[in-house]
């Protein structure tokens, strides 16, 4: 039996939550620079501003097709969670151009090789407006000092960070776009284990 959120099937006009961890478990951010990497990566495919290689190739972008609305970066997992406006692959061809090069920046900086994460992301549709709600305090909370975690996007939920690749906006929506309403939802998670209980069973693998 293939294993829970492996076999992707993507559609438009929808919500998808992508995770992964490190193989065995093991790290895969051992310090800052390592979590500006990956992030710089997802901005680099995300950003309105064309990047290029040392070539001067334009490294494809996605600007348009795929919103990044929240993200965690743990020490040995990450969560990612996504808009697909367009172009149904757009979620296979950026994991894939961050995790091979992440990979190759990694095993570089490490002297080491092979493979860095377990196996092929996973990723879970969001399928209704209350598991979007949830999805993205289920991601800012992976922090134990999620407010002081300076791997997350929520500090553009809070309005500290703007940018071009975070875009909050249509989680924000849901709450009137009340910064304060959110970090309350937050604070109030408690009052919605439940929810949280059941995110953890779809995420089983982690």
């Amino acid at each position: 039996m293939p294993a829970r959120n492996v076999i992707k099937q993507y559609t438009e006009d929808a919500y998808y939550h992508v995770y992964n961890r490190g193989v065995e478990k093991r790290a895969i951010f051992q310090d800052d620079q390592d979590y500006t990497v990956f992030l710089n990566l997802l901005k680099r495919h995300l950003s309105g501003k064309t990047q290029s290689d040392k070539r001067g190739t334009p490294y494809e972008t996605y600007e348009g097709k795929l919103e990044l609305l929240a993200y965690s970066l743990m020490t040995n997992h990450f969560h990612l969670l996504f808009y697909l406006s367009q172009d149904a692959t757009s979620v296979t061809k950026l994991m894939r151009r961050v995790a091979g090069a992440y990979t190759t920046y990694f095993n570089k900086k490490y002297r080491r090789v092979g493979h860095l994460f377990q196996g092929v992301y996973k990723c879970s549709k969001i399928t209704n407006e209350a598991y979007l709600h949830h999805i993205s305090r289920y991601i800012h909370l992976n922090a134990r000092d999620y407010k002081a975690w300076p791997y997350s996007s929520y500090p553009y939920y809070r309005g500290k960070y703007k940018s071009d690749w975070v875009m909050p906006g249509k989680v924000l929506q849901l709450f009137d776009n009340d910064v304060r309403s959110y970090e309350q939802f937050m604070v109030d998670y408690l009052d919605h284990k439940n929810m949280l209980d059941e995110l953890k069973h779809e995420l089983a693998d982690m």
